[in-house]
């Protein structure tokens, strides 16, 4: 019991605790921004599923760039390149969950699970992508 107790307080740090609250933050714009634009403005499902992914790819990048990882970026070139690698790695998990289902879909398992193990994998290829690539820290304490 002692150990698993250790192994939640190294996993449930405040970093992940925010991540985890902002991450349901984005959920909610992502699914309430396609549900505001499909059934209240009555736009195309296409158009309305992308624009509410980029509101919430934006809503992740400011929250995990000011609240989470506490960006150092200081001058327009650094944050570009903030972004660029955000963005980069948003692009990358993406295709990681596509091609995930791809392969998932075609097993004997359900594909509610393969869709849900595949989120919860690009959760935590985000979190070490954002944390260790995007938002890295220029001087890391010892």
């Amino acid at each position: 019991m002692e150990t698993i107790k250790k192994i939640m307080k190294k996993i449930l740090t405040k970093e992940v605790i925010l991540y985890a609250i902002f991450g349901v933050l984005t959920t909610v714009v992502n699914i309430g921004s396609f549900y505001i634009m499909t059934n209240w403005l009555h736009w195309n499902e296409d158009i309305s599923n992308a624009i509410a992914i980029l509101l919430a790819v934006l809503v992740a990048y400011v929250t995990n760039k000011d609240m989470v990882f506490h960006s150092e970026a200081e001058t327009i070139q650094e944050k570009g390149k903030e972004f660029a690698k955000f963005m980069a790695g948003r692009a990358f998990t993406m295709i990681v969950e596509y091609v995930g289902c791809l392969i998932l879909f075609r097993t004997p398992i359900p594909q509610m699970i393969s869709k849900c193990a595949m989120t919860v994998i690009v959760i935590i290829l985000n979190f070490f992508i954002s944390k260790f690539f995007a938002f890295k820290r220029k001087n890391v304490e010892a």
